[in-house]
């Protein structure tokens, strides 16, 4: 099975965080299974589930569900893999974001970056794939401060948002979200994100230079080169999204929107050690965390944009996902997955 990733770099930035902050990270790491010596290796890897696991263990270790929030800090460039350098470089935080996004999969293929353009300002929309495991809120609010803190370092100003939107009930205390993003808070939303101002996103950067813009993105294109050609899965997961709402792709429409025959397709998946399938449910599975966050999406609506013939079809994949209705999924998706397990055992 192909999981998605996340790199060792942007972990390290986590860890660093709750260093930080004052916690046992050797007993916090120890807890979700994520070994220290693998960080240091800027090319490892590690499942998005267990990214989601380190939130948990770091939210029930610390007691303190604004965790993500607590110690805003200056991430490092080398968090962000070499897309980071691409990003000091860049033009301006519009030019810096959009390489990000654009390159996200670097830094980890189970995110996603998408800006829309309004008249006086910028939307930007955070999504987490996180795997079997359900992504805490602190994975999202501090992937969402990180981004933010990074920006404002390379703009060589505090860039404050026009709004964070967050898809879950306002918490008991918003101190901690009032003073990481200083805006206006907007929780039950529709999608994690920010909102700018069009003008601090157009302004020129200070650290703007073209020759080595131009150098770090060579840099990038080449990692993704050698990213993109050493798994075919990353391909077909994004084709199988794009495909969902249409219905149930089937793999040789797949094979033939990415050029291969349907023998080439499938040997290079065994080769990987998964099958159509395989990335078909996980991709199913990831996107159902998405839609079922948004409030305002019905449950038939959900199973209509993840390609099912029926509910009851959606519902029996979701109890085989996450051992949940889509309802009690939903109901839970706010709290961490210790909360989820507990509350079903009730049930």
């Amino acid at each position: 099975m192909v999981s998605r990733t996340t790199s060792s770099a942007w972990i390290q930035g986590i860890v660093d965080m709750l260093d930080g902050a004052g916690l046992d990270t050797a007993i916090i790491l120890a807890e979700a299974g994520v070994d220290r010596e693998i960080l240091a290796n800027p090319d490892h890897r590690a499942p998005s589930e267990m990214v989601s696991r380190l939130w948990r263990v770091a939210a029930d270790y610390s007691g303190n569900p604004a965790i993500g929030l607590v110690s805003p800090h200056v991430p490092k460039p080398g968090n962000f893999d070499i897309v980071g350098y691409a990003m000091l470089s860049s033009k301006s935080l519009h030019v810096a974001i959009q390489n990000f996004a654009r390159h996200m999969r670097l830094v980890s293929d189970a995110a996603s970056i998408h800006l829309a353009f309004n008249e006086g300002s910028v939307r930007l929309q955070l999504k987490l794939f996180g795997g079997p495991e359900p992504i805490p809120r602190q994975r999202v609010e501090f992937d969402l401060l990180t981004l933010l803190t990074f920006c404002s370092w390379v703009s060589g100003r505090t860039i404050k948002p026009l709004g964070l939107h967050l898809v879950w009930p306002t918490p008991a205390d918003i101190a901690p979200f009032e003073d990481a993003f200083q805006c206006p808070l907007h929780f039950e939303a529709d999608f994690n994100g920010l909102d700018f101002s069009r003008d601090d996103i157009e302004a020129k950067l200070p650290g703007f230079n073209a020759h080595m813009a131009g150098l770090h993105e060579a840099a990038v294109q080449q990692r993704l080169a050698d990213f993109d050609g050493s798994s075919i899965s990353v391909k077909i997961r994004e084709e199988i999204t794009r495909c969902l709402a249409d219905g149930e792709p089937r793999r040789e429409q797949i094979a033939r929107a990415l050029n291969l025959s349907d023998r080439t397709l499938t040997r290079r998946l065994r080769e990987e050690n998964t099958s159509f399938k395989t990335l078909l449910e996980e991709t199913r599975r990831d996107l159902a965390q998405n839609y079922l966050a948004r409030r305002n999406i019905s449950l038939a609506e959900v199973a209509y944009l993840l390609g099912f013939v029926d509910q009851s079809t959606f519902f029996r994949a979701c109890k085989r996902w996450f051992d949940a209705s889509p309802g009690q999924f939903r109901a839970h998706l706010g709290g961490t997955a210790s909360t989820l397990s507990a509350s079903l055992q009730r049930d």
